[in-house]
């Protein structure tokens, strides 16, 4: 049943505390998630026409973390009181670039069927969970693993996206190859243990080492998973979305020659089964030894068009800024010239979606001056298939940090991570 309550929405006196600190109410209000006692944080939503999902993680002060998720039948105006997703208690393992993921899958009748995925830690590596709802969020199933993440080594900073015949599919960063080869050097070293240990003239470079990193695809229906490919920057999100004819589309960052850590993307014109080679979505030149935590997010339109939003660093007044820029494919194939987004300060952790008024709308925090805020833009598709976007509200203050966005009917509906870390909790916000 869905209600107005303490945990779930702000009281009215909570709603004039928000509005003394700057952060302006809408029509509906501005409210929270939180779970009593625990910090919340790392969101995700998802809708389907006023039905919306919300997932998070929320952590013990002794550092247990469960997923909690609560939804909505009236486009966020009021919430449901949230429910645990994992079955295990204190088995999830999140942070702000790999939040537990949902999507929604269209059923004949009554809301959407929900899909919520996870990481949790297993003694030979991390393992991703799944769990599904078919009652709006009231109750969820056991937690099954998706099919082909129990692999020894780490994996994570998954993506999840309906695939538009009823099931979802995952993409994930693994690095099973990785333990493979950590196995094999303790072996050796044990087999010969006055063998001298690596130089740094002998240990392989950053791309090298990178090849060991690769993309997996998989679907929820327990069919095998695909590796995409090798080379991946290992701790950025991932990206995947579905077109309208059955087309999979994912975006990652990759490890090119020279340690350049640019996105590349791919796509499936058969359901999952085969992926094009890599493509390059614009030629950043981004050197970094390590790995920037922040990776690329995706949307079609009505079009058919593609389109990739990123992070990376550019020169500015002869000082390293990170700025956040828009690319569009007509055909899958190619990316035209990239756009920048309007941001201030260092820039982060974008977000994407496509909304039903035909425009784009983009979220993500920004920081400068010792503050982390969260930002919005819109763009405007031209006739020639480019985007132009104007920053939405830019006087607002809104502290948080890792938003995520949903289109609704009329407006955009957001959430973030806001508050001290030790209390933190989910803000959600309409936003014009």
């Amino acid at each position: 049943m869905v209600s107005k309550t303490s945990v779930a929405l702000v009281a009215a006196a909570a709603a004039a505390a928000f509005a003394g600190a700057g952060v302006p109410l809408d029509a509906a209000g501005s409210k929270t998630l939180s779970v009593p006692g625990r910090a919340s944080a790392n969101v995700s939503m998802a809708a389907e026409g006023s039905f919306v999902a919300i997932v998070w993680a929320a952590t013990t002060a002794e550092g247990a973390t469960d997923i909690y998720a609560a939804t909505s039948r009236d486009g966020g105006a009021t919430v449901s009181t949230p429910v645990r997703v994992n079955v295990t208690p204190g088995d999830a393992r999140t942070n702000g670039e790999q939040p537990p993921r949902l999507a929604l899958m269209s059923r004949a009748s009554g809301p959407p069927e929900m899909a919520v995925v996870w990481l949790s830690k297993r003694q030979t590596g991390t393992v991703l969970l799944t769990s599904r709802s078919t009652d709006a969020g009231r109750t969820f199933t056991p937690a099954i693993i998706v099919s082909g993440s129990d692999a020894a080594g780490n994996r994570g900073w998954e993506a999840i996206a309906a695939d538009g015949n009823g099931g979802a599919v995952v993409a994930w960063l693994d690095h099973r190859r990785l333990a493979d080869r950590d196995s094999q050097m303790a072996a050796m070293h044990q087999h010969d243990h006055g063998a001298a240990a690596p130089t740094t003239a002998t240990r392989p470079d950053g791309v090298e080492t990178a090849q060991l990193s690769q993309i997996y695809v998989a679907k929820l229906d327990g069919s095998a998973p695909l590796a995409l490919t090798g080379g991946v920057c290992y701790c950025c999100k991932t990206a995947v979305v579905a077109g309208s004819s059955g087309e999979l589309y994912v975006a990652w960052r990759h490890v090119y020659p020279g340690n350049l850590r640019d996105i590349a993307f791919a796509v499936s014109r058969d359901g999952g089964r085969t992926f094009s080679p890599p493509v390059r979505v614009s030629e950043d030149r981004w050197a970094i030894e390590g790995c920037p935590e922040d990776g690329p997010s995706l949307a079609v339109d009505r079009g058919g068009r593609v389109h990739v939003v990123w992070p990376t660093v550019v020169t500015e007044n002869n000082e390293p800024v990170k700025a956040l820029f828009h690319a569009v494919s007509l055909d899958g194939r190619a990316f035209g010239p990239r756009t920048r987004i309007p941001s201030n300060g260092q820039a982060n952790h974008p977000q994407l979606v496509f909304g039903r008024d035909g425009s784009l709308a983009v979220a993500w925090d920004e920081s400068g001056n010792g503050a982390r805020r969260v930002a919005f833009a819109r763009g405007t598709i031209g006739a020639d298939g480019r985007v132009s976007f104007r920053r939405v509200a830019a006087g607002r203050a809104r502290p948080g940090s890792y938003p995520v966005i949903v289109a609704l009917d009329q407006s955009l509906l957001a959430s973030w991570t806001s508050g001290d870390p030790a209390r933190s909790v989910i803000h959600v916000e309409n936003i014009q």
